[in-house]
């Protein structure tokens, strides 16, 4: 059996990851390490938690007595634990900071002295890219951060190239373009306009609404770091992308279509600052290998809804009865009224 490490595996890619990872790997056995903030939730592997080949461990990344152990026993780490929403990261960068560089540093470092580790998987974001208004983002351009989030990824993502280049830690890294699907915290573009578009609340969108992201579905994203862990090269970087470039503004029309709301429920709220105006990948490396992704975005978004429509039991209780989101979401949209 081969022993298999997911960090954050209770969050939204990682839970995802995880499940696919015990439904097509047979011979894997699989830990995951969360230390279940507010987005990481046993929820989110509620059928997987009594799983023979599945083991959960609440910990900390950034705990070296707990991560130590854990990365000793892997032959395979894929790493997601980290801060992800932009939006957290300008109310409190130091908490993107501490999890997304000294975390990954952290599990890094046990990885130097792992006895039987033959794959790291770094997952970064497009986001360290930056902003393009033309063209599309190859994996040896320039990083041009712009917000403490996607910094923090940044210097992770660089942290753990360092690792292979100066320690030989058997390390990929892949910058994923924004993922949707099911088990997505709502306080994303794509579930916090669904549920709050079947509560019949209005849905904030920033600004005028035309920046553009490419859309990637999670099992297509769980699918392309699959084939990475079998046929990636030690030191390299692997975008993987969508295809699916959509303004924000056409894909909150697209959710509300689909849930047969009308438009009125649109509110435009002020920008968030430093807010990049559009992602986009070049992909070529990664379907060199045999990857393409699989989902028709709007078959995928139409499923997404669906999953939320059918699942109000697991995203209720985050909007209704966690003062955290609550607290957050006030804070957010305070001054737009």
């Amino acid at each position: 059996m081969v022993n298999v490490l997911v960090t954050g595996g209770a969050g939204f890619i990682g839970s995802n990851f995880v499940r696919y990872a015990i439904d097509t790997h047979t011979d894997w056995l699989v830990t995951t390490l969360d230390k279940l903030t507010y987005a990481g939730r046993r929820e989110n592997l509620h059928d997987l938690l009594e799983h023979p080949r599945h083991r959960f461990v609440q910990g900390d990344i950034t705990d070296a007595v707990v991560t130590t152990k854990l990365v000793h026993e892997a032959e395979i780490i894929v790493h997601f634990a980290a801060e992800t929403h932009v939006d957290r990261s300008l109310q409190n960068a130091g908490e993107f900071i501490q999890t997304d560089v000294h975390g990954t540093f952290v599990l890094l470092d046990a990885a130097r002295e792992a006895p039987q580790l033959r794959r790291f998987v770094q997952i970064s974001t497009d986001e360290v890219y930056g902003s393009i208004s033309d063209g599309t983002s190859k994996e040896t351009d320039e990083l041009r951060p712009r917000n403490p989030y996607s910094a923090s990824k940044a210097g992770a993502d660089r942290l753990a190239y360092s690792y292979w280049a100066t320690y030989g830690v058997p390390t990929i890294i892949t910058r994923a373009s924004n993922n949707y699907g099911a088990f997505q915290y709502p306080e994303k573009i794509i579930p916090l306009f669904i549920t709050n578009a079947l509560e019949n609340e209005p849905l904030p969108l920033y600004g005028d609404g035309e920046n553009v992201r490419d859309w990637l579905h999670v099992l297509d994203h769980c699918r392309g770091i699959d084939l990475l862990i079998e046929k990636g090269c030690d030191g390299e970087v692997y975008n993987i992308g969508g295809s699916n470039e959509v303004k924000n503004v056409d894909l909150t029309r697209q959710v509300l279509n689909l849930l047969e709301r009308p438009e009125s429920l649109i509110t435009h709220v002020a920008d968030r600052p430093g807010h990049d105006r559009r992602y986009s990948l070049d992909t070529s490396k990664l379907r060199a290998l045999g990857w393409s992704p699989q989902m028709d975005f709007q078959v995928g978004l139409k499923e997404t809804v669906a999953w939320y429509k059918e699942n109000e039991w697991w995203w209720h209780s985050i909007k209704h009865d966690s003062t955290e989101f609550q607290a957050y979401y006030d804070k957010q949209y305070a001054k737009n009224p």
